[in-house]
Order: structure tokens, then sequence, then C-alpha cells
């Protein structure tokens, strides 16, 4: 990737890229993203065509990499990946106050600088979003895999790019390889996306997003804290009924009866210490 743009992004210390990379590395989509030795390789949807980014830890920041069907993009990919690896967070202040609760104390200390993965397309965690509905992480990755044979447009040899929701929203609900009702709600959901009824884009308030998500059929509250906290940065986005926040807190002392109105502003990231706990415990 030499012929493209290379650079390092700068972060604030401390910063939990391996925590990050195996993050999204767990929920890669074969021939859209890999994680392979340290490195995290994705295709991005960009304004003038596509693009490939190689992310990895380098001293003092984050190398990037950049393949470009047109140069001109360069700039909005980047911004793209300082929104995935959430770069602009205040590690600092997140720390001060979830570090002092005495139930998420020690699972804080325990990660410094974790991060709350964002994304480089909005419209693609919705349908992400909407896979992951009551099943496991894998069983959700296995499908969207799937949809990515039917629906990704070929980008380079090997790569595909993630289905847009045009291609979703006029697809035939009936050869996406899901049940007939979550079908018909996700290519609802993209025609939303592709007709402009539905909003999601940096800077979109994510509070009227969310009473917009759970008016489309097929969308309830984990839906929409889930797309609140990776599609738009919410940084208190707190999906209550997430079965792996339940686990999590029920392993901790006083989790069961924790009140999580006091993580505000920052329950993004109280949640993502919460499944880090489960991965790694202790």
């Amino acid at each position: 990737m030499s012929d493209g743009v290379i650079e390092v992004l700068t972060t604030t210390d401390p910063f939990d890229l391996a925590g990050l990379l195996a993050f999204l590395g767990e929920r890669a989509i074969a021939a859209v993203e890999r994680l392979q030795d340290g490195v995290y390789t994705r295709t991005l949807p960009l304004a003038h065509g596509g693009g490939l980014v190689q992310l990895a830890a380098a001293g003092g920041g984050v190398s990037l990499a950049l393949e470009l069907d047109d140069p001109v993009d360069a700039a909005e990919a980047i911004a793209c990946c300082r929104r995935l690896l959430d770069l602009d967070a205040d590690p600092a202040a997140i720390a001060d106050l979830l570090g002092a609760d005495a139930v998420l104390g020690d699972v804080v200390r325990a990660r410094p600088g974790l991060r709350a993965p964002g994304c480089v397309d909005p419209h693609e965690i919705v349908v992400r979003a909407m896979l992951g509905q009551q099943v496991s992480v894998r069983g959700a990755r296995t499908l969207a895999g799937r949809l990515v044979e039917r629906l990704g447009e070929p980008w380079r040899e090997g790569w595909r790019r993630f289905p847009t929701a045009d291609a979703i929203a006029a697809s035939d609900p009936s050869l996406l390889g899901l049940p007939r009702a979550r079908a018909a709600a996700l290519v609802g959901a993209c025609a939303a996306l592709a007709d402009g009824s539905l909003v999601l884009r940096p800077g979109t308030d994510p509070i009227a997003a969310r009473a917009a998500l759970v008016a489309l059929t097929g969308i309830g509250p984990w839906t929409a804290e889930y797309v609140a906290m990776r599609a738009l940065g919410d940084a208190d986005a707190y999906p209550a009924t997430d079965l792996g926040v339940r686990h999590a807190l029920a392993r901790l002392p006083g989790g069961a009866d924790v009140d999580p109105e006091r993580w505000r502003p920052y329950r993004s990231y109280a949640t993502h210490h919460l499944w880090a706990s489960l991965a790694h415990p202790g």
C-alpha cells in the first residue's frame, strides 16, 4: 500500500489499541475486514469510490496506510478512522468518573484507556445491529458475511465493500437468508436510510435518532442504543437489556442493584468495560 497515504494518527494516553482492535477483530466480516498479526484492515465507503485502510500500533500513535480509488477522499477516510478508533475521547475524564465508582472501579482500573469503537459508516452499523438482534457475536458475523456475499460490491482482489442501504432496500427480502419478518424489517430500515427519512451521520442528535429508530418496525431499545453508541459516537448510550451487560453486572459486587444513571455521561464506556470484563475476567 505504499502508493497510498501513510501517516501516524495521534492519540491521547492511555490508549488501549489492542483491546479496541480485538473488539473489531471478533466482529470482522470476511472480505470486508480482518485482524491479522496486530494489523486491522478493512474496506471503506467513500464519496468518490472505495478505499482500503490498514491500522496498527506505532510509536506515539496509530499507523494508518490508505489505498484509495480517488486521493481526494483521503481526508474523509482519515476522519472515518478517527471515529472508528474513538481517538477524540477524553480518557482522563472517563477514568476519573468510572474509576472511582464502587462497582466499576476495579474493572476500569484494570483496563486503562479502553475506548468505545465507532464506525466508518453509520448505515453499516444499523444493518449490523439489526443482524445482531438476539444472536451471538459469531452468529451476527455469519449473517453479515452472507449479506456481503450477496450484495457487497467487489473492491479489488479479495475485498468487498459492505452493502449500501440502497442495495439492501432494493433487494428481495426472501433472498437475504433471514427469517421473513427480520428480512422485511431490515429492508424497511434501509429504505428509510436510502430515502433520507432516517438520517444518521456524524453530528446527528442521538436523542432524536433513537426516537426515529424505534419508530421503525423491527428496531427496539437495544438496537437504538447500539446504533447511538457506535454510529453516532454517543458517549452516554446504554443498552440496559444487553445480556452481556447483565451478566457482567451480576458478577460484580453490588452490580445487580447498581443504578447506571450514576455513570452518566459515560455509560457507553461503562458498557464496554462490562463487556471487556467478560472477555478478560480478573
